[in-house]
């Protein structure tokens, strides 16, 4: 078990690129991007409670062919900084790769207003953004090292709660093409960040039920692997996506957006119903969501019992 963004900061210390420069806004024990101060302190940049100034800076950055990962709270990365994003980093194209960790209601305790749940709607809508939401520890070094050689603005996810390892090392994975787990013809979980792992288990369940699903792991939630989506929506039965973040404008809505224009068929979206997050633990909040193993294995239950 471990957090992917404790797995972001050991792959970014990890990376050999002389034009990595990493920026921090007085949270780098908790983005875990002291790794790599600890490691290169003379690429490291800790701007303090700056945000907005730390997006401008790696702009700066940027312009002079550096790489700069900007890490912070995904509340603070992407509500905080938005227009600094948009108008300084977005619009310009600029390679900045902006870290949001602490990211949905698995921050737990924190409660409300540090639990992001709008950042994937906020950064999807953005042109030349690619999003990507690691769902394990291999898949976000993996995919670390992948954004650092991919040229162009970059949202990388990451979260607070630990989770299960689901891939072996010598797996590897391209941003833009999602990862099929199990060939069940009954349907299809698709499925980011922390709720990958729910999803198998709520796979294996199904399974002793005699329901056959298989899991899509969308990482990459833009672009969005639509092939992958057409597919699915074209070998499987029921369709159910499940994501800690508002059911508005998240992964949920980006398949939809796909199975509108390409292949009509209905998706049932599990995920935070335009509400705001709670105080509290973060499997207990996963529950109350409804975006657990229990709640997806409840869709397909119900679903066949009709």
């Amino acid at each position: 078990m471990i957090a992917t963004r404790e797995s972001f900061g050991k792959a970014l210390a990890e990376l050999k690129n002389e034009k990595i420069v990493v920026l921090d806004a007085d949270l780098d024990t908790s983005t875990k991007t002291d790794l790599f101060k600890e490691k290169h302190p003379d690429r490291f940049i800790e701007v303090g409670i700056a945000e907005a100034d730390m997006i401008g800076t790696a702009a700066g950055l940027a312009t002079c062919g550096k790489i700069p990962f900007a890490a912070t709270f995904a509340a603070f990365a992407t509500g905080r900084c938005y227009d600094q994003i948009r108008t300084s980093i977005a619009y310009p194209n600029l390679n900045v790769k902006i870290c949001g960790t602490h990211a949905g209601v698995t921050v737990g305790e924190d409660g409300a207003t540090h639990q992001m749940l709008e950042d994937i709607n906020l950064m999807r809508g953005m042109p030349n953004m690619t999003v990507i939401s690691p769902s394990d520890d291999v898949q976000t070094k993996k995919l670390v090292s992948k954004i650092a050689e991919y040229q162009g603005p970059v949202y990388l996810r990451l979260s607070r709660q630990k989770t299960p390892i689901l891939y072996e090392k010598d797996v590897d994975f391209e941003i833009g093409k999602a990862v099929q787990i199990g060939n069940g013809q009954d349907g299809t979980i698709f499925a980011t960040g922390v709720t990958v792992a729910e999803s198998i288990k709520a796979q294996e369940k199904l399974l002793e039920e005699g329901i056959d699903v298989r899991v899509i792991d969308i990482h990459t939630i833009k672009p969005i692997d639509e092939e992958m989506i057409i597919k699915c929506a074209k070998e499987t039965g029921i369709l159910v996506s499940v994501e800690d973040h508002n059911i508005i404008g998240g992964m949920g809505t980006a398949i939809a957006d796909v199975l509108t224009e390409k292949h009509p068929k209905k998706l049932i979206k599990l995920g935070i119903k335009d509400c705001f997050g709670k105080s509290g633990q973060p499997e207990s909040l996963m529950e109350y969501f409804e975006i657990d193993s229990n709640a997806i294995e409840k869709v397909f239950k119900e679903k066949f019992q009709k």
